[in-house]
C-alpha cells in the first residue's frame, strides 16, 4: 500500500476497531473484522472513493452483520455461557467513555443482551447510539430504506432497555462497592456477601470448556456466595485480585504470576449486586494480556 494510503486507514483504525467490538463483543473477531477491511481497503482505487470513513465504515460494519449470522450457529456449540470478551479501557482502548450512555454501551451486561438483537437491529444501534450516524447515513452504509433504518432502531432499543433495567451507579461508588465485596470475599466472609447481594442474584461464568467454571448459572445468595469466594481464594502461584477499570466500568482483575486469569464484573441495583459475570476462558484474554504487554512495553522504552 503506498504511504497515504496507510496513513489515512491508520488514522481510522482506533474508531474502526472500536465499533467492530460493539458489534461482535469479541476483540479477537473485531481485530480480524478491521484486518480484513484493510485489505479490501488496500484493494481498492481509493482515487474513486469520496468519503474514506464513508467506506470503511460501510465495509466494516458490513463484514460484522456477515460475522454476526455465523456467530449464533457456533456460539450454539459453545460449551457453557458465552460472555464478550473483556476489554481493558483505562487508556482509551475503546475511544471516549466519559457519560453514563457511552459506558453502558461497552458494558458487559448490555453486549450480552445484545446478543439478542438481529446483526441488522444491532448494526444500527450500534451506529447511531454509540457513533452518532444520521439514519439517512446509516441507511447508505446498510442497503436499507431511511424508515427502515428508524424502525430497526426503534425496535432494537425496545428489546434491550426493557430487559436492562438496571443502572450501574457512577463509576466512583461502583468502585468503593466492589472493594467490600471483594475485602468480604477474600475473607471469606459469606454473610456479608449476600447482604449486598439482591434476592435473585446470579453468576455466569464463561470457561468456554477449557477451564472448571460453572456450566449454568448460579442463582441464590449461599450458592453465589459460597462460589464467589472459592473463585476469589482460589490457590495459584502469585495469585493477586485488584479492581481495574474494564469495558468502561470497576472490574474485579484476577493475576497469577503477573498474567491476567479472570476477570468478574458485577451488575448493581442502588448499592446491591444484581448479577456477576465471571470470565476466564484463556482464548477471551489473549487480547487483554496483548494490550498490558504492549503498554508495559512502552513504558520500559
Amino acid at each position: 500500500m503506498d504511504a497515504d494510503g496507510l496513513v489515512e486507514f491508520e488514522r481510522h483504525r482506533p474508531r474502526l476497531f472500536a465499533l467492530a467490538y460493539r458489534m461482535l463483543g469479541s476483540a479477537s473477531e473485531a481485530e480480524d473484522a478491521v484486518q480484513e477491511t484493510y485489505l479490501r481497503w488496500d484493494a481498492t482505487l481509493r482515487t474513486e472513493i469520496r468519503s474514506a470513513e464513508a467506506w470503511l465504515t460501510t465495509v466494516l460494519v458490513n463484514l460484522c452483520r456477515t460475522w454476526l449470522e455465523s456467530a449464533r450457529a457456533r456460539r450454539e456449540t459453545y460449551v457453557g455461557p458465552w460472555l464478550p470478551e473483556p476489554v481493558p479501557t483505562g487508556r482509551g482502548e475503546l475511544g471516549p467513555l466519559e457519560s453514563a450512555e457511552q459506558r453502558e454501551m461497552v458494558s458487559m451486561a448490555f453486549l450480552t443482551l445484545s446478543e439478542r438483537l438481529t446483526p441488522a437491529e444491532r448494526a444500527v444501534f450500534v451506529l447511531r447510539e454509540a457513533f452518532g450516524y444520521a439514519h439517512r447515513e446509516i441507511a447508505d452504509m446498510l442497503g436499507f430504506t431511511e424508515a427502515n433504518s428508524q424502525q430497526l432502531y426503534r425496535r432494537a432499543g425496545q428489546r434491550v432497555r426493557e430487559d436492562h433495567a438496571r443502572f450501574d451507579p457512577a463509576p466512583a461508588h461502583s468502585f468503593a462497592l466492589l472493594e467490600k465485596f471483594l475485602n468480604a470475599a477474600q475473607s471469606g466472609d459469606v454473610a456479608s456477601l449476600e447482604a449486598m447481594f439482591t434476592a435473585d442474584i446470579m453468576a455466569t461464568a464463561d470457561g468456554g470448556g477449557k477451564l472448571n467454571a460453572a456450566r449454568r448459572p448460579i442463582v441464590g445468595l449461599g450458592r453465589v456466595a459460597h462460589y464467589l469466594v472459592k473463585l476469589c481464594t482460589v490457590d495459584l502461584p502469585g495469585f493477586a485480585l485488584g479492581i481495574e477499570e474494564v469495558n468502561g466500568a470497576p472490574a474485579v482483575v484476577a493475576r497469577a504470576g503477573g498474567q491476567v486469569v479472570g476477570v468478574v464484573f458485577a451488575e448493581f441495583i442502588g448499592d446491591s449486586i444484581a448479577a456477576a459475570q465471571v470470565v476466564v476462558n484463556p482464548d477471551k484474554l489473549v487480547y487483554f494480556r496483548r494490550v498490558e504487554q504492549a503498554h508495559t512495553g512502552e513504558i520500559a522504552g
